[in-house]
């Protein structure tokens, strides 16, 4: 796909999964039709049972060899000579999935900020149209952290007929206070914005300023203090800005390259909604239901996800495994440890035959 205006370049690899079909939401509504963008590796064996499904992250995309380069090769996490790798766009992105930049196919418009309200579960239940199309009924393991994670844990309590074993990284049951005031802070810098137009902005204008902020913000809590402190201290550059301000804003101009505002609203407040209880007997019991292997990746140096609630998604789901990567990279450590993830992974994926 050529880059057209500003909407991201989507990998030639790239599949497309097209449901002409509603796709019914948890809060109400549908989706006229559906488009769920999707990428594989290695080959399915006759048995159909070598299926390792990744879920990525609030930014992220089906192109887990780009963004998780180091969990892929032979005797790693993702072996393609063994396994068949599955990740899928999520609903409300804009890799080419249906999201806010999608035409809406009864107003033959873009949705914009009328894309409805989506929430993990309408991801997940996506994702199972998807596999249900390639014949897919079964899963070795569901894997992913951060908002991956969310809908790992989605996959345990929707279909634990379909989820051999689950592995979320970086995450809670629930989303915390403080993880939907980071969010909100967010989505209000993008508000701020004259180019934000009430959402009915021109892709070809987005709001920058008011996306960079947000993903500035966003970066101070995926790293930590001594992350930070290590790496660039009070150091200067030649023009006098401080290394740590140089740093952010990079960042958020890479992020306007290659994201939308208006998705950025739909996904946070998707993993707002997040909690395993809802709708159900109680958040424990949804939790104690779990009952195929679980191991969870507790980061120590994580601000935004601490390991107190890793802590007690182990004490609830009956029989699981919690691990610990210590490492000082804060939240984001699970995309640069690699090869530590990557062991971690192998030996669950041992013993889950």
């Amino acid at each position: 796909m050529t880059r057209m205006e500003h909407i991201p370049i989507i990998s030639d690899s790239t599949l497309f999964f097209k449901s002409h079909e509603p796709l019914p939401l948890e809060l109400g509504g549908t989706l006229p039709e559906l488009t769920i963008a999707y990428r594989t590796w290695g080959k399915l064996n006759a048995e159909k049972s070598n299926v390792i499904l990744v879920c990525h992250a609030l930014t992220g995309n089906a192109d887990v060899d780009s963004w998780w380069c180091g969990m892929f090769g032979e005797g790693r996490a993702f072996d393609e000579t063994r396994e068949f790798i599955i990740c899928s766009n999520v609903v409300g992105s804009c890799y080419g999935s249906t999201g806010p930049l999608s035409l809406n196919a009864e107003t033959g418009k873009r949705y914009g900020p009328d894309f409805p309200r989506i929430t993990i579960r309408d991801m997940v239940a996506a994702q199972r149209l998807l596999l249900q199309s390639l014949g897919i009924d079964k899963i070795r393991l569901v894997i992913g952290a951060s908002l991956g994670g969310m809908q790992v844990l989605e996959w345990g309590a929707m279909y634990p007929d379909m989820a051999g074993a689950l592995m979320p990284m970086g995450i809670s049951g629930r989303h915390s206070a403080w993880c939907i005031a980071q969010s909100e802070a967010q989505r209000q810098a993008i508000a701020a914005d004259a180019e934000w137009l009430g959402g009915w902005y021109d892709p070809a204008t987005q709001p920058r300023k008011g996306l960079s902020a947000a993903r500035m913000m966003a970066m101070c809590t995926y790293r930590c203090f001594e992350n930070y402190q290590e790496r660039f201290g009070r150091k200067q550059r030649e023009d006098g800005l401080f290394e740590a301000e140089s740093y952010l804003r990079h960042q958020g101009d890479k992020l306007v390259g290659r994201f939308d505002a208006n998705t950025y609203i739909t996904l946070t407040r998707a993993m707002d909604m997040h909690d395993l209880g809802r709708g159900r007997e109680s958040y424990e019991a949804a939790l104690g239901a779990l009952k195929m292997p679980v191991e969870i990746l507790s980061i120590d140096s994580d601000v935004l996800y601490p390991k107190e609630e890793q802590e007690e998604l182990a004490r609830l789901i009956p029989g699981s495994r919690l691990l610990f990567l210590d490492e000082p990279y804060g939240h984001d450590a699970f995309l640069i440890d690699t090869d530590t993830v990557s062991r971690m992974v192998c030996e669950f994926k041992d013993k889950i035959g």
